[in-house]
């Protein structure tokens, strides 16, 4: 029968220094080997209970291998709640200053550049770059939509304001900077996920007129709901579908229903639709065309 497991209270459900855990006689060389752990970099080891998400590897990174370090890009994104962008096995980004030795080790990418001390803040126990830099640097990366859409999550999740964004951006040099400035001057703040800021930027990008997002309707001076776009005018509300899929089904019908009583008309919207983007704007155009 396979030896049980020794696993010293001290380390459960912990990231911990192999040579701290060995000096202190909690483990031996022997025992770090055995399936009770993890090894995620040199001399860095995680209880195997833990589920090592990249959030956890991040820490390791910024509080064990590399403390003089600040974590960045999706690393950073993921330490300040925005878990999605990166992966468990994507590598760990950290930025070190130029001329510190690079510390280098598999499942870690090190950048070099100077981060001023007004641009880190400390997270999860260890620093990296603040709400508005992270948000930038991985908008200068990407895509002109995805950057929008990036950007309206920071916003959305109160990591940080559409005005510290566009002053911020207003400071930048160097590469991407036109990139991560262009997009901070489509970004709003307002949707309730990715595919809303897609839906927005495609019904900005035609010739229909611009819509007012998350606009409030009311019925006699009483509320009666938030659509995700209207055009008020002519009473045509349009919404992304996700946000109409939950369990209050009930709720839900009793929004639809008062926003009909108000004389308001719902259009619906899919992800299947936003592959067909002609199609989705030729039935918006007959609805306010009607």
């Amino acid at each position: 029968m396979p030896r049980p497991v020794r696993r010293p209270e001290q380390l459960r459900g912990r990231v911990f220094r192999g040579t701290s855990a060995v000096r202190s006689g909690l483990l031996t060389a022997d025992c770090l080997r055995g399936p009770g752990w993890v090894r995620l970099f040199p001399d860095v080891y995680a209880d195997a209970t833990l589920d090592v998400t990249h959030t956890v590897r991040a820490r390791a990174v910024g509080r064990l291998l590399l403390p003089h370090g600040v974590l960045s890009g999706a690393s950073a994104a993921a330490l300040w709640g925005l878990a999605d962008l990166a992966l468990p096995e994507d590598d760990v980004e950290v930025t070190v200053a130029p001329g510190t030795p690079r510390g280098a080790a598999a499942g870690v990418a090190v950048r070099r550049r100077l981060v001023p001390a007004a641009q880190v803040r400390p997270v999860e126990g260890v620093r990296a770059t603040a709400p508005e830099t992270t948000a930038l640097e991985l908008a200068a990366r990407l895509a002109p939509d995805d950057a929008v859409v990036l950007l309206d999550r920071f916003v959305a999740a109160r990591l940080t304001t559409l005005t510290t964004l566009q002053l911020t951006a207003a400071e930048l040099s160097g590469r991407g900077c036109r990139r991560a400035r262009q997009a901070t001057s489509l970004a709003d703040g307002l949707a309730g996920s990715p595919q809303e800021t897609r839906l927005r930027l495609l019904l900005h990008r035609s010739p229909l007129p611009r819509p007012v997002a998350q606009h409030v309707v009311r019925r006699d001076g009483v509320f009666v709901a938030r659509v995700d776009f209207a055009w008020p005018a002519r009473r045509i509300a349009l919404e992304y579908e996700g946000a109409w899929h939950t369990t209050r089904i009930a709720a839900d019908r009793r929004r639809l229903e008062g926003l009909q009583a108000a004389g308001w008309r719902v259009l619906f919207v899919t992800a299947a639709d936003l592959h067909s983007p002609a199609a989705l704007l030729a039935r918006i155009a007959a609805a306010l065309g009607e």
